[in-house]
């Protein structure tokens, strides 16, 4: 029989009412020119100094280099892998999913997050920023991809650097009583 007089703690309703920290994914392609990494590693930082947590894709490239920025700026990283091997991670993340669904885990890398920023990419990212719009997540592209109907698409921002990409989502997901570490 279930017990259901149990009354909480005040340290398990603390817990429990506690702000869940926000999520941003970083998503880019696999291999990437020196200034799409720097890029990516800055995200990564401010990503960290927000007090987020970082989820990508778990392995080279934009990836790994915004996955180094936020364990560099003291973050947390989370990454959602492709295949069954959870050591086939980058050395910058502290949890991976070790998926088994090839390029289905792009809805997984897009889905954690709150909001995504793009760096870059080939045809995954692009498939990453479709995903992301058609769950309503907000969208930084911080160069690569420009969608060719793109005036005013609700939920989708083109930016310049990574502080911008940064400030849009405190906007986008009104994390403006949040302050950075």
């Amino acid at each position: 029989m279930l017990d259901f007089s149990h009354q909480p703690s005040e340290e398990e309703v603390s817990w429990a009412a506690a702000p869940r920290r926000p999520y941003i994914s970083v998503i880019g392609g696999g291999r990437c020119t020196a200034p799409q990494y720097a890029m990516a590693e800055r995200v990564g930082r401010l990503i960290a100094e927000l007090g987020a947590v970082l989820v990508c894709g778990g392995l080279g490239g934009v990836m790994e280099a915004a996955a180094r920025g936020a364990k560099e700026g003291g973050g947390t990283t989370l990454g959602i892998l492709p295949g069954y091997d959870r050591s086939a991670a980058n050395p910058y993340i502290d949890t991976t999913v070790a998926t088994g669904l090839g390029h289905g885990r792009n809805l997984i890398v897009v889905s954690s997050g709150d909001a995504v920023v793009s760096v870059g990419g080939g045809y995954g990212t692009l498939s990453e920023i479709g995903l992301a719009r058609k769950i309503e997540r907000p969208v930084m592209v911080l160069g690569g991809w420009r969608l060719a109907r793109d005036e005013g698409t609700p939920g989708l921002w083109y930016v310049e650097t990574p502080e911008e990409a940064i400030a849009q989502i405190r906007e986008a997901l009104g994390l403006f009583d949040i302050e950075p570490l």
